[in-house]
């Protein structure tokens, strides 16, 4: 069942046949899964929330609740047609997706979890920290330090000055509304205790050169989820899909049907 009162969150939806759900990461929105989504809309039906405080998604009136927001993606695939559905969760989005999985296990066929985290470890906390401080104070700052966290250094290094300065405007850009409610759901949120209660076939992907969410927290939900199956993505960052597509849609495209 899904919480009373759950917001109604903006969404795209491509293509026709099974489900797939996508839920983007902290302060970013459904425009983050661009790269993926018309390759899986070839054969499926893709349903792209904008998680609560991102694009056209309110904010509640207090904090992020997790299980709210995991009823609010369930709802919007009901709202798309969708009663089962394959749930693909980057960074924040992975655990939001654990929480779907173990609260609807009925509905969720398969999972995938992109360079996501059970629980913020005290380096990331301390990295939302940072991002929060910036919030509203020194957005140039803040971009720098989400680029410098997202692309490790020999991505960077091989960027003109002109693909760096892009990209910065691009992540200032594209900053969400609601990023520090957001922020805030981030550092404080522990699905650890779900996972063992996950019984979907699990896919974890990681960049092993992640600087922001490091890949030992995804080792955690091959650790805690029975079966999972861990994809690592050489030399990868947080924002792999973008470094790598084409690795990334090898693995992902046919991800929902196997």
């Amino acid at each position: 069942m899904c919480s009373p009162g759950a917001a109604v969150l903006t969404s795209e939806s491509h293509g026709q046949g099974s489900g797939v759900v996508l839920v983007h990461g902290t302060g970013s929105s459904a425009a983050f899964w661009a790269p993926v989504v018309d390759d899986l809309a070839r054969e499926h039906t893709v349903v792209v929330p904008d998680l609560p405080g991102s694009g056209g998604s309110p904010l509640p009136e207090g904090p992020l609740d997790l299980d709210q927001v995991a009823d609010e993606i369930v709802a919007t695939a009901e709202r798309a047609g969708l009663d089962r559905f394959a749930l693909v969760g980057m960074s924040m989005g992975a655990a939001v997706a654990v929480r779907v999985a173990r609260r609807q296990p009925a509905r969720v066929t398969r999972l995938a979890l992109l360079a996501g985290y059970a629980v913020p470890r005290a380096g990331l906390r301390l990295r939302f920290d940072v991002w929060a401080s910036l919030l509203g104070k020194d957005d140039d700052a803040a971009a720098k330090l989400l680029v410098t966290l997202s692309s490790p250094d020999h991505i960077l290094g091989a960027m003109s000055e002109e693909q760096v300065s892009g990209l910065l405007g691009w992540v200032r850009s594209g900053q969400a509304p609601g990023v520090a409610a957001q922020l805030e759901l981030a550092r404080t949120l522990d699905v650890r205790q779900d996972l063992g209660h996950v019984t979907a076939p699990t896919l974890v992907m990681a960049g092993d050169a992640d600087p922001f969410v490091e890949p030992s927290h995804s080792l955690q939900f091959v650790a805690g989820i029975r079966g999972a199956r861990l994809e690592t993505v050489r030399g990868g960052g947080h924002g792999f899909i973008l470094e790598q597509p084409e690795h990334t849609m090898t693995v992902l495209v046919p991800f929902p049907d196997r």
